[in-house]
């Protein structure tokens, strides 16, 4: 995986590279491609999110504002994975406000707000159970980070996810 530096828009999503879109994780930009719609020409990103089965394609112009990113940087990935190791912060207000929080940081695409979100809800041994949903949001945090771990570090999702499972049982 090479990484280009971001000069003119658009340079950033070369075919070939791993972006992340903050609703969907770690895709790959598939091509660029001109299409028009209602009467307007737009140049549109096309990226593949293989393990959801979805190709999304996204205006060079509005890619910014919709959240795309270039991959992580080893260094910024070195930062989520020092706050998987922090001492989790679990707030006393009500489940359904936490999950909603729990939900936007997962969907900021921020490896940071995902690594705490992991943190958070992961139990140890000797804890109690989680509840449904909290596992659903837990997975969800844990496989987004997995994928862009593997895709930064250049391993199987698998090998990212038993990496931050050990990195949890460890803190």
């Amino acid at each position: 995986m090479t990484k280009k530096k971001a000069g003119k828009e658009g340079s950033d999503y070369k075919v070939g590279n791993w972006v992340v879109y903050p609703t969907h994780g770690v895709g790959k930009v598939m091509g660029i491609e001109d299409q028009e719609i209602a009467g307007t020409k737009l140049k549109l990103i096309v990226i593949s999110f293989e393990k959801d089965r979805m190709t999304l394609r996204v205006p060079i112009d509005k890619a910014k504002d919709s959240g795309l990113r270039k991959l992580s940087s080893r260094d910024e990935m070195k930062g989520a994975l020092k706050t998987l190791k922090g001492r989790s912060r679990v707030r006393r207000t009500m489940w359904s406000r936490r999950a909603q929080e729990y939900e936007a940081k997962i969907n900021s695409g921020d490896p940071v707000s995902i690594a705490e979100v992991v943190r958070d809800l992961h139990r140890k041994e000797d804890q109690p159970d989680q509840s449904y949903s909290e596992r659903q949001i837990y997975q969800a945090a844990l496989d987004r980070l997995a994928r862009e771990l593997a895709a930064v570090e250049d391993i199987e999702e698998e090998a990212a996810t038993e990496k931050l499972e050990t990195l949890l049982k460890a803190a």
